[in-house]
């Protein structure tokens, strides 16, 4: 399995286009950009609907603010930006007037990740989910492809409440099907087993298909579960899954400290507990480079997922 087999579309552009067909059955959607239109594919909902479009500038602050002002007056805002100033820049904004009032605000961080590339560390937000799923009333979504982002986006507008989606900036293999169905908070099993399962977000969804397919052939059988909403986090799955395979890795493109991982953990420790091994980026900032080379240089590739499995396996079995 590589990735030359699949399409690859930026997540971003499932939200784009998710965004544009929103516009046209729903005219209480309007988009916000902090000066990063093009960059988020908030362009392309302006092009079609510019009277519902509000460009702020270089003011992620007072965009969350407008946000809420907009939700207080019954329409449906999308706050849009790069992750790392959307959940760094904005953050007291968005704990204040956005989740501590519970609006109806759905805040879109492109940009998420080592993914970023050549940007470096100061544009790759890798501490997002941590931020964002810590506040009270927030939903957290992390699409893994550009079909899964668009069906988010949709669903993010007719959920009720603050919803922070985070994309990616570059070309993502797209391993979901249009048809594929897309609940907030309920998990996807993309593959069963019962040696050890493997829960993942974003582009490690295709980094654990290619480990999959690796411990296969070595006899181990992994189940995969694509955790597309780390919050609310489906439990029921994760101890499910905790009970009938005994061992569990979690792997995300973000900092293994409070974020995707962690949230899984939680569920676990708490009610099943089991052997747990983390793939992520660990206390480090990104840097500048083209992805796949950090995905490697992070620890993020499908071997890394493999040696995980294989030593949470080995846990189980002391």
């Amino acid at each position: 399995m590589s990735a030359e087999s699949y399409k690859m579309v930026p997540t971003r552009d499932g939200f784009g286009h998710g965004l544009v067909e929103l516009g046209r059955v729903n005219k209480d959607i309007v988009v916000l950009s902090a000066d990063l239109t093009d960059s988020t594919r908030a362009n392309w909902f302006k092009k079609e609907f510019p009277e519902r479009f509000f460009g702020l500038g270089v003011a992620e602050q007072d965009m969350m603010g407008a946000a809420a002002g907009f939700a207080l007056m019954g329409k449906i805002p999308f706050a849009c930006t790069f992750g790392v100033f959307a959940s760094g820049r904005a953050w007291d904004q968005i704990r204040v007037s956005v989740a501590y009032m519970d609006l109806n605000v759905k805040i879109v961080g492109t940009h998420g990740g080592i993914s970023v590339g050549p940007d470096g560390a100061t544009h790759q937000a890798l501490e997002e989910i941590s931020l964002m799923r810590i506040l009270p009333n927030m939903t957290v979504i992390v699409p893994c492809d550009a079909f899964e982002a668009k069906k988010a986006t949709i669903a993010a507008a007719n959920h009720k409440g603050p919803v922070y989606i985070r994309l990616g900036r570059s070309g993502a293999p797209v391993i979901t099907k249009e048809e594929d169905p897309f609940k907030i908070g309920k998990a996807s099993l993309l593959k069963d087993g019962k040696d050890v399962t493997i829960f993942a977000c974003g582009h490690m969804v295709y980094e654990s298909l290619v480990a999959r397919e690796i411990l296969g052939k070595e006899g181990i059988d992994a189940r995969l579960v694509n955790m597309h909403t780390p919050k609310p986090i489906d439990k029921d799955c994760i101890i499910k899954a905790a009970r009938e395979t005994g061992a569990i890795v979690t792997a995300e493109e973000h900092t293994i400290a409070g974020g995707f991982g962690s949230a899984i953990a939680e569920v676990i420790a708490e009610n099943c507990p089991v052997p747990v091994k983390f793939v992520g980026v660990r206390d480090k900032f990104g840097q500048s480079g083209e992805p796949e080379e950090l995905f490697e240089h992070f620890g993020l590739k499908a071997k890394n997922i493999v040696q995980a499995a294989k030593a949470a396996i080995a846990m189980k079995r002391k």
